[in-house]
């Protein structure tokens, strides 16, 4: 089967790889009719998540029909339309059981090379590298699912793929990010990144009932998205963040505040800049929290932070005593994905909100490459692309 592949930093390409077949009475497997390129992905493809190896096969956002089914298989059948979870989670162990299924006990082979870094393993997930289960990704024509009774959502023949897919990983990242600091009606949001994660958050931050967003982003071409969306922008190549937030909330200053970035964040401030990015050249520190700073120390006193963006090590200048003199909450972690799917697949068929606005380009397998190098550099006008074997 043709599928995108790892070749090394800053480089994939589209091989023939060996066809998936059923290893495990759970599996089935899926013939992909839609996937995507996470930002996350970038980190791989940047050369920032460790045990990455040449020829995996990349991917955790697809979706598509059931082509094969293993014995132990009882809720799917071949020919059914499903929706895969970025997440690999067993389904019985005591994180699955409280849907803390990024947190799964069983799905992570390789659960020795992550402890050392976190003390505990996460789950495995689909095509992120060996600390995480060397899971083959869904940028290929057909994926292999582990335990599919748990993982997969049925999904109507009514709703075309570019609806639907995006509840594989970012709506619900957007989603978890505002509900797990508790937004509600009243709160005022704001959120640093206007990708694709920060798009969902925003929009799931009005969902939820907050009386203002605020959007912080670079790109002039995000942050018209977010307006779309409803959020009142602040462009960070030409604004300070905190003096305009403090402007626009009348002094209060936002009370949840979501950092929609991660590890590969860059911020206005040139000697920021350049001493995080020296400091991972270096290998001194393993992740630049440019956002994450700014998120904590434009936070309300009382109020808390939401980390969805992907952090893998180690940060600088962490303003730890900004956090705990204003008493802030803080929460972060891969998403739940299992968790938000079905109740956001409501919200799509009750035309409540529309995921597919946030896509900038549509193409195939072919075009994975060029995908990527655009959505690393042309992120202005490079939001979210779709790709169809």
């Amino acid at each position: 089967m043709r599928a995108i592949t790892f070749q090394g930093t800053g480089k994939v390409q589209v091989d023939n790889v060996d066809d998936p077949t059923i290893e495990e009475p759970g599996d089935i497997v899926l013939k992909v009719t839609s996937t995507a390129i996470c930002g996350s992905d970038l980190h791989l493809y940047d050369g920032f998540i460790p045990e990455m190896r040449k020829g995996d096969v990349l991917g955790h956002e697809f979706m598509g029909e059931i082509v094969a089914v293993g014995s132990g298989v009882t809720k799917f059948k071949t020919g059914d339309r499903v929706l895969v979870p970025f997440n690999i989670a067993c389904g019985h162990c005591a994180y699955c059981r409280m849907d803390a299924f990024s947190l799964c006990d069983n799905t992570n082979p390789d659960h020795e090379k992550v402890e050392p870094l976190y003390g505990q393993s996460p789950g495995g997930m689909f095509g992120y590298s060996h600390l995480f289960g060397g899971y083959a990704g869904g940028q290929a024509e057909y994926v292999r699912v582990p335990h599919a009774d748990v993982g997969l959502v049925a999904v109507s023949e009514s709703l075309p793929d570019e609806k639907v897919l995006f509840l594989t990983d970012i709506f619900p990242t957007g989603y978890q990010a505002v509900e797990q600091v508790g937004t509600g009606p009243g709160d005022m949001v704001a959120v640093w990144g206007a990708g694709p994660v920060g798009q969902f958050a925003i929009r799931s931050a009005f969902l939820l009932g907050a009386e203002r967003v605020f959007s912080l982003d670079f790109e002039e071409g995000r942050l018209e998205l977010a307006r779309q969306a409803g959020a009142e922008t602040i462009n960070l190549s030409k604004e300070d963040s905190y003096e305009r937030l403090l402007d626009l909330t009348g002094g209060k200053l936002p009370n949840r505040c979501i950092d929609a970035v991660g590890l590969e964040a860059h911020g206005a401030s040139v000697i920021g800049n350049i001493y995080d990015k020296a400091k991972t050249a270096m290998m001194l520190e393993s992740d630049r929290p440019n956002a994450l700073r700014d998120a904590i120390m434009c936070c309300r006193k009382g109020g808390a932070v939401s980390i969805p963006g992907v952090y893998a090590g180690f940060v600088d200048k962490f303003p730890i005593g900004a956090a705990f003199g204003k008493g802030l909450m803080m929460r972060g972690g891969q998403t739940n994905t299992r968790a938000y799917m079905e109740r956001l697949l409501k919200r799509i068929e009750a035309g409540e909100i529309d995921p597919s606005t946030i896509i900038s380009h549509r193409g195939t397998l072919e075009d994975g490459p060029e995908f990527y190098r655009n959505f690393r550099d042309n992120r202005s006008e490079f939001t979210k692309c779709v790709m169809t074997p």
